[in-house]
Protein backbone atom coordinates (compact mmCIF):
# COMPACT_ATOMS: atom_id res chain seq x y z
CA UNK A 1 0.00 0.00 0.00
CA UNK A 2 3.15 2.25 0.79
CA UNK A 3 4.01 1.56 -2.61
CA UNK A 4 1.32 3.59 -4.86
CA UNK A 5 1.63 6.31 -2.55
CA UNK A 6 5.38 6.81 -2.79
CA UNK A 7 4.29 6.47 -7.15
CA UNK A 8 1.50 9.17 -6.92
CA UNK A 9 3.98 11.69 -4.51
CA UNK A 10 7.07 11.22 -7.02
CA UNK A 11 4.63 11.75 -9.83
CA UNK A 12 3.30 14.90 -8.68
CA UNK A 13 6.85 16.12 -7.80
CA UNK A 14 7.95 15.40 -11.25
CA UNK A 15 4.92 17.34 -12.89
CA UNK A 16 4.97 20.24 -10.53
CA UNK A 17 9.11 20.21 -11.16
CA UNK A 18 7.96 20.48 -14.87
CA UNK A 19 5.72 23.43 -14.81
CA UNK A 20 8.10 25.25 -12.53
CA UNK A 21 11.09 24.98 -14.89
CA UNK A 22 8.67 25.21 -18.06
CA UNK A 23 8.18 29.20 -16.96
CA UNK A 24 11.94 31.32 -17.43
CA UNK A 25 11.44 34.07 -14.62
CA UNK A 26 12.90 37.18 -15.66
CA UNK A 27 16.38 36.20 -15.19
CA UNK A 28 16.87 36.42 -18.91
CA UNK A 29 16.11 40.12 -19.38
CA UNK A 30 18.82 42.66 -18.90
CA UNK A 31 17.07 45.19 -16.39
CA UNK A 32 20.65 47.57 -16.84
CA UNK A 33 19.51 48.28 -20.86
CA UNK A 34 16.06 49.91 -20.34
CA UNK A 35 14.94 50.29 -23.67
CA UNK A 36 11.66 51.38 -26.02
CA UNK A 37 10.30 49.66 -29.12
CA UNK A 38 7.54 51.36 -31.34
CA UNK A 39 5.85 49.87 -33.84
CA UNK A 40 2.52 48.48 -35.31
CA UNK A 41 1.67 45.25 -34.30
CA UNK A 42 2.01 42.32 -36.62
CA UNK A 43 0.72 39.48 -34.41
CA UNK A 44 -0.80 38.58 -31.22
CA UNK A 45 -1.14 35.38 -28.97
CA UNK A 46 -3.40 36.45 -26.16
CA UNK A 47 -2.83 33.17 -23.94
CA UNK A 48 -0.91 31.59 -20.56
CA UNK A 49 1.65 31.77 -19.53
CA UNK A 50 1.94 35.38 -20.80
CA UNK A 51 0.66 37.38 -23.51
CA UNK A 52 3.19 37.89 -26.68
CA UNK A 53 3.51 40.08 -29.71
CA UNK A 54 5.83 40.75 -32.73
CA UNK A 55 6.50 43.92 -33.38
CA UNK A 56 8.93 45.57 -36.77
CA UNK A 57 11.00 47.44 -34.99
CA UNK A 58 14.73 48.71 -36.80
CA UNK A 59 14.26 46.50 -39.86
CA UNK A 60 13.80 43.23 -36.87
CA UNK A 61 10.86 41.45 -36.12
CA UNK A 62 10.59 41.77 -32.11
CA UNK A 63 8.80 39.36 -29.93
CA UNK A 64 7.41 40.94 -26.90
CA UNK A 65 6.63 38.94 -23.61
CA UNK A 66 3.95 40.84 -22.00
CA UNK A 67 2.27 40.27 -18.78
CA UNK A 68 -0.17 37.08 -17.74
CA UNK A 69 -4.01 37.88 -20.12
CA UNK A 70 -5.40 37.69 -16.38
CA UNK A 71 -3.10 40.69 -15.06
CA UNK A 72 -3.23 42.77 -18.66
CA UNK A 73 -6.93 42.44 -17.90
CA UNK A 74 -6.86 43.70 -14.32
CA UNK A 75 -4.87 46.57 -15.86
CA UNK A 76 -7.75 47.46 -18.26
CA UNK A 77 -6.41 45.81 -21.53
CA UNK A 78 -8.48 43.31 -23.40
CA UNK A 79 -7.72 41.34 -26.86
CA UNK A 80 -9.80 44.42 -29.20
CA UNK A 81 -7.46 47.13 -27.86
CA UNK A 82 -4.10 45.39 -29.08
CA UNK A 83 -4.73 43.49 -32.47
CA UNK A 84 -2.46 43.61 -35.80
CA UNK A 85 -2.22 46.69 -37.33
CA UNK A 86 -2.43 48.39 -33.63
CA UNK A 87 0.38 51.49 -33.14
CA UNK A 88 2.00 50.48 -29.57
CA UNK A 89 5.18 51.45 -27.55
CA UNK A 90 6.60 49.10 -25.26
CA UNK A 91 9.02 50.37 -22.41
CA UNK A 92 10.78 47.00 -20.83
CA UNK A 93 14.09 45.17 -21.03
CA UNK A 94 16.35 43.31 -23.64
CA UNK A 95 16.68 39.67 -23.49
CA UNK A 96 20.24 38.31 -22.63
CA UNK A 97 19.32 35.05 -24.97
CA UNK A 98 17.20 36.61 -28.13
CA UNK A 99 18.75 39.61 -29.72
CA UNK A 100 14.98 40.01 -30.78
CA UNK A 101 13.17 39.88 -28.18
CA UNK A 102 11.94 42.33 -25.15
CA UNK A 103 10.26 41.63 -21.77
CA UNK A 104 7.36 44.69 -21.22
CA UNK A 105 7.42 46.67 -18.04
CA UNK A 106 4.24 49.06 -19.77
CA UNK A 107 2.70 49.33 -22.94
CA UNK A 108 0.99 52.67 -24.57
CA UNK A 109 -2.02 51.95 -26.40
CA UNK A 110 -4.16 55.00 -28.05
CA UNK A 111 -2.07 57.18 -26.32
CA UNK A 112 -2.68 55.80 -22.61
CA UNK A 113 0.35 54.23 -20.71
CA UNK A 114 -0.65 50.95 -18.79
CA UNK A 115 2.02 49.21 -16.27
CA UNK A 116 1.90 45.40 -16.96
CA UNK A 117 4.14 44.46 -13.47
Amino acid sequence: MRFPLFGLCISGALLTGGVAYAHHGWGGYDASRPMTITGTVERVEWENPHVMMVIPFQGKSWEAVLAPPFRMSARGLSPDMIKPGTQVRLDGYPSTRNETELRAERIVVSGKTYELR
